[in-house]
């Protein structure tokens, strides 16, 4: 098997490049482990969200209260414009 081009390596670098921007642009969540144990949430901003089990445990058990919160405070929230 030869050795590929200069023209062939770039050309799979940009293949590389469109794939991991189709990704990166779906909106999609994923979860990850982290090495201390956490959960990390990736794709609701620039940086994941990160919490311990009995954090994500205490979030989960005040969702509706948080949703009321969001309901109440809808008006001095910065919101992304209906696209």
């Amino acid at each position: 098997m030869s050795e590929p081009t200069k023209e062939e390596l770039l050309a799979r670098i940009a293949e590389l490049e469109s794939e991991a921007a189709k990704k990166k642009n779906t909106g999609s969540m994923s979860f990850k482990v982290s090495e201390k144990g956490a959960v990390s949430v990736y794709g609701m901003g620039r940086f994941p969200v990160t919490l311990y089990y009995e954090q994500w445990l205490k979030l989960f058990a005040a969702a509706e209260q948080l949703r009321a919160f969001l309901e109440e405070n809808k008006h001095r929230l910065k919101l992304k414009e209906d696209a």
